[in-house]
């Protein structure tokens, strides 16, 4: 059942919530849903701090608390002047029946509850109080509240702000039968001649204000005036503010939400989009899957899509480069196999021990033929790799050719001369690479100048600082290579030799494998003719390699 309602549920939102370009949001790694979360969650923060107006409601409370200390002081000093009888025995009291009446319709004025307490601490008169047989107390009921969804939601608000911490926990006001003054700290304080108030919390948290005032005729203190009075005004106040706050919320949250949804769909749905085709490609389902093209955004994910579209098609070059390998080296290695095989079944028949030697000869020279060709096979099959893990260091040109000239002298003191012409101080002439492969390089590039001039000849070599590069240039005194071959020498498996060279020697892959260290380096190998400017024709003089690399910065360059 339970795989039955998840079937639904992702049926449902593919056919709805797709289209807005939405994964599900049990899916909690969608990177729409993380935006859209991080959004509304800042924005809502933002909206809690703003309700949360304690400081402007302690400055409301404050503001009351003076509104009614004037009015306490204007009553206090209106009843010191008409509810006191002088010249009695006791002393200055107060004229309850002036009193009363006068507490009662001085408290409708004002709005407020008004308590006048004596010197003796007795009550004498209370605005809630009707005179009678016995005593009623009477208040007025506060004005219907609508409640709507958005007040129900600030009074949920409240509900929450009054049990959190932070909310300012006050003391409980209690309606107390038969007061007297010492029920009340701010009475206490007025009937000693100060001015002193108090707040309190009444039921579902609301807050009572309570002001107390001495009660003075000729500076003698008669009594205590107590005024208290809600804060429903201060409460609708904060009211009024919550419910703007929370209209212009739903209106930023609602624009937010559309803004986050938009912004999602230009970051998720194209990253959506490459991360399905990189998978289709990864599978291997062929040449047309296509990395979606988003390099005009001009953005990181324009980038991203460049990046990995120049990635797939290196991938599927360097996977075609495989299969052609793969087939040449097949190809080379034919070549010989067939050659031993017919001399092992032509060695099989012949009695003629001349013949055999022969044969034996042809089948030694196939085998080292064989064993020179997969070794250059080996060295160049795993090149990619060996240049991907190698670090780079400071190699010296100059100093790596004059080792390089020094060995291969040593080795063939008949052979060519060399001329040698490094410009520049040879410690200067550094690049950063890998300075196996790169002696690999030259030593390839010599031994060919070597192999290609005449006896007598000049090997010429030339190394110089240009710009921001070392260009080293390798001259033969051969018979050049032709026009239409000079890129073609590069391709693996490419022979061209010396009249006289014993066939099978070479490879064919020296010059490649070069070109493929070079451009791993950064750098560029090619080759050209050169030519004698006085001849008709401009006739062959040999042949140049050229190879140019990127220079190492160097202290004090």
């Amino acid at each position: 059942m339970a795989d039955i309602s998840k079937t639904w549920r992702d049926s449902a939102w593919t056919r709805f919530g797709a289209l807005a370009g939405l994964r599900p949001p049990w899916r909690v790694r969608s990177l729409t849903w993380r935006i859209l979360a991080l959004n509304v969650l800042a924005l809502a923060t933002l909206v809690v701090g703003l309700l949360y107006l304690d400081r402007y409601r302690d400055s409301l409370v404050q503001t009351q608390i003076e509104a009614l200390t004037v009015q306490a002081e204007i009553v206090a000093a209106a009843i010191g002047e008409a509810a006191v009888r002088e010249a009695t025995p006791e002393g200055q009291e107060f004229l309850t029946g002036q009193a009363r009446p006068m507490v009662r319709r001085l408290a409708a004025s004002a709005d407020v509850r008004v308590r006048l307490f004596a010197a003796s601490g007795d009550l004498v008169a209370d605005s809630q109080e009707l005179a009678g047989v016995g005593t009623v107390q009477f208040a007025d009921l506060p004005p219907p509240q609508s409640h709507g969804w958005r007040e129900k939601l600030v009074d949920a608000y409240d509900w929450i702000i009054d049990f959190l911490p932070f909310g300012n926990h006050r003391s409980v006001y209690r309606e107390i039968p038969n007061p007297v003054a010492s029920d009340y700290p701010e009475a206490v304080a007025a009937l000693r001649g100060g001015e002193s108030s108090e707040v309190r919390e009444i039921a579902e948290g609301r807050l009572l204000i309570s002001v107390a005032v001495p009660v003075q005729r000729y500076r003698q203190v008669l009594g205590a005036l107590m005024l208290s009075s809600d804060d429903t005004g201060i409460e609708a106040a904060l009211r009024d503010v919550r419910i703007d706050i929370l209209n212009v919320f739903l209106v930023v949250l609602s624009a937010t939400v559309l803004l986050s949804l938009y912004l999602a769909s230009t970051i998720a749905r194209p990253v959506r989009r490459l991360a399905e085709a990189a998978e289709q490609v990864r599978r291997g389902q062929g040449r047309k899957a296509q990395i979606p093209d988003l390099s005009s955004r001009g953005d990181e994910i324009g980038d991203l899509s460049a990046a990995l579209k120049d990635m797939t098609t290196a991938l599927w070059d360097r996977m075609d480069a495989i299969e052609h390998f793969a087939a040449d080296v097949a190809h080379e290695i034919k070549n010989p196999l067939s050659s031993l095989r017919s001399a092992v079944e032509t060695i099989a028949r012949v009695e003629d021990p001349a013949q055999q030697k022969k044969l034996m000869s042809v089948l030694l020279d196939d085998v080292k033929r064989l064993d020179r060709l997969i070794s250059d096979i080996s060295d160049a099959s795993r090149l990619d790799a060996e240049l991907s893990r190698a670090e780079l260091e400071p190699v010296s040109i100059g100093r790596m050719l004059e080792t390089l000239i020094e060995i291969q002298q040593t080795a063939q003191p008949d052979g060519p001369t060399f001329d040698v012409k490094i410009e520049g101080d040879p410690d200067r002439l550094v690049v950063m690479g890998i300075e196996g492969r790169l002696v690999q390089v030259f030593r390839n590039l010599l031994s060919n100048a070597v192999s290609f001039s005449p006896a007598g000849g000049h090997v010429g070599i030339r190394c110089a600082h240009e710009k921001d590069a070392v260009v080293v240039a390798v001259e033969d005194q051969g018979p050049g290579v032709p026009d239409a071959k000079l890129d073609a020498i590069f391709d693996r498996f490419y022979t061209q030799r010396p009249k006289g060279e014993k066939f099978g020697t070479h490879s064919g892959l020296g010059l490649s494998i070069s070109r493929q260290i070079v451009e791993a380096h950064g750098g560029r190998i090619w080759a050209e003719n050169i030519r004698d400017p006085a001849a008709p024709l401009g006739g062959l003089l040999g042949a140049r390699f050229i190879v140019r690399l990127s220079a190492a910065i160097t202290k004090g360059a």
